[in-house]
């Protein structure tokens, strides 16, 4: 395990090999439990004492290592998950914003001071870090899943304990490595590697863990929330984003975004496009369009410069997408372009006609596909939106401001987003859902929130109340 500052000596390890060659890249330590509960208990007895402007230090001089490391993270990243290094570069840069971001945000948490309105005392609320905080990361985006949950953790002033997907874990013993040349104090951070079943359950139930914040599958996490029943939790569990198009939208852009939003990651991002609602009367040029941009996109190697999509995380991860694209053909879709698979590699998908209530578009498919649902109107589009568990983000192509306010009104989502995929986003501002989609907000500012308690003191008067 990763704590003190260092790799600690293991006695088991396990192999993390390349996505795209099956290479080794390295390996990390296969924690025990016991292990696991050591660093929750180094973690818990350390003694802190960074103030918030030396918190801010440290995380800005993350973001300027991390700047300065950006082919080594970008080819780290693109090695142990697939992820073809056009995104890789990109996500460096996004975890780069998160920690500055927070490292503004780190010496902006304040309280505030409540006079009682008879004058006899003065309150003064002050946050405070909530504990230990238990950070499980999901495999799709090594670095950033970790930055955002270590940033706001660190922010706060809150020992952080990582435990990344045991299919990507190089990437996130690499950034606790930096935090620590950062100058982050070594006993505030520690990094656990190994299989979810065995750490999983420890972890989110210790006592010392005061809050665990996590991303990933629905199924594991309603079993992480059960573990850690009365603590603080934070998750973000995934989504089945839908775009609308409406017949005044720019049908060209349209089919950008939506081949965009479909095959970022290879399509493995919870707020990736998995539904695209298209307006009946536009439908059939719209399809056309997007079989296009979809179609230009090239399929292979992660590590060339021109390569759009890699290789899925796992072969078996491609066969799911690949069985639910033959479901939906039997059910009544048309598969326009794409779906082949080649072990873990799926070529980018675009089906038209798809039924609303086929396994491809009412669970959350992790992989290259574009499905066209075809709707009359704004309620039934809506209907069809919300018919499904999850609640994450949307996306809304129009011209018109007022159908717009309409159809935002009523999604249960967690964001809207006008002019743009439910796959924008922003350090500034929250993210989450709702419904399974997940519990809490993320977006650095916010998650300081989730990670701080508030104390009140009050001192006896008078005082003014004006």
């Amino acid at each position: 395990m990763f704590v003190n500052g260092a790799l600690q000596p293991a006695r088991r390890h396990t192999t993390v090999h390349d996505r795209w060659t099956g290479e080794p890249v390295g390996s990390v330590p296969r924690d025990s439990a016991e292990e696991a509960a050591a660093a929750v208990a180094a973690l818990a007895a350390g003694r802190r004492a960074m103030t918030p402007q030396q918190r801010s230090a440290v995380l800005a001089r993350a973001a300027d290592l991390l700047t300065a490391r950006t082919e080594e993270f970008s080819t780290l990243i693109t090695a142990e998950s697939g992820v073809c290094r056009k995104e890789t570069l990109r996500e460096v840069a996004r975890a780069a914003a998160n920690l500055r971001v927070a490292a503004a945000e780190a010496e902006r948490i304040r309280g505030e001071s409540i006079p009682l309105p008879d004058g006899t005392r003065l309150a003064v609320t002050l946050p405070e870090p909530v504990g230990v905080v238990l950070g499980i990361t999901p495999f799709n985006r090594p670095l950033n899943q970790v930055v955002v949950k270590a940033a706001p953790a660190l922010a706060a002033g809150c020992p952080l304990l990582l435990k990344p997907s045991e299919k990507t874990p190089l990437t996130a013993l690499a950034f606790a490595e930096l935090l620590v040349e950062a100058g982050c104090a070594k006993d505030m951070l520690a990094v656990v590697t190994g299989e979810p079943g065995e750490l999983g359950p420890l972890l989110a139930a210790h006592p010392d863990v005061a809050m665990v914040t996590f991303t990933g599958s629905v199924a594991t996490g309603h079993t992480v929330a059960a573990q850690a029943a009365g603590k603080r939790q934070l998750l973000e569990l995934g989504g089945n984003d839908p775009l609308f198009v409406l017949p005044d939208a720019d049908l060209e852009r349209a089919a950008r975004l939506a081949a965009d939003g479909a095959c970022a990651t290879a399509g493995q991002s919870c707020r990736g496009i998995k539904r695209v609602f298209v307006w009946e009367e536009v439908a059939d040029e719209f399809t056309v369009l997007l079989e296009r941009a979809v179609t230009v996109k090239r399929v292979g190697d992660p590590r060339r410069d021109d390569t759009d999509l890699g290789p899925l995380v796992s072969e078996e991860a491609a066969r799911v997408v690949e069985r639910r694209i033959a479901r939906a053909v039997e059910d009544g879709a048309r598969l326009v372009t794409g779906g082949e698979r080649d072990g873990a590699l799926v070529r980018p998908a675009v089906l038209d006609r798809v039924p609303a209530d086929t396994e491809l578009v009412t669970e959350e498919t992790f992989g290259p596909v574009a499905p066209v649902i075809r709707v009359r109107d704004a309620d039934e589009a809506v209907r069809q939106s919300n018919s499904t568990a999850y609640g994450l983000q949307a996306g809304v192509l129009t011209r018109d401001s007022a159908r717009f306010w309409d159809i935002a009104a009523r999604l249960r989502v967690g964001a809207v987003n006008l002019g743009e995929g439910p796959h924008f986003d922003s350090p500034h501002i929250p993210f989450g859902g709702v419904k399974a989609s997940g519990v809490g907000r993320e977006g650095i500012r916010y998650s300081i929130a989730e990670m701080t308690v508030t104390k009140t003191v009050t001192l006896p008067g008078p005082y003014p109340t004006g």
